[in-house]
């Protein structure tokens, strides 16, 4: 509830949104082929689904953990630098 008024959403938009986004979804199965790479071990699973699923682009509050990826071609970005650039591509 509190996400819901914080937001200015309703139930009804954000199950609208998750339904859609699931249809764009692609699911990345693990492959334990790069670890280990970081030193705290319950992020390896974020990067490995990372580069598995050839992303391009890992967000993140933890930016400062995950400086490997770069090394792989994956830009780790915070939320709000992720959505600037979002905007940027987009004007």
């Amino acid at each position: 509830p509190e996400q819901l008024a914080a937001t200015g959403r309703s139930s009804a938009m954000t199950d609208a949104f998750l339904d859609t986004l699931s249809l764009l979804v692609e699911p990345v199965h693990l492959h334990y082929l790069w670890r280990p790479q970081l030193c705290d071990p319950a992020d390896e699973m974020v990067l490995e689904t990372a580069l598995n699923g050839r992303a391009g682009y890992l967000v993140t509050l933890n930016v400062n953990d995950f400086v490997v990826a770069e090394r792989f071609r994956v830009s780790v970005l915070t939320q709000g630098a992720f959505v600037r650039r979002l905007r940027e591509e987009m004007a």
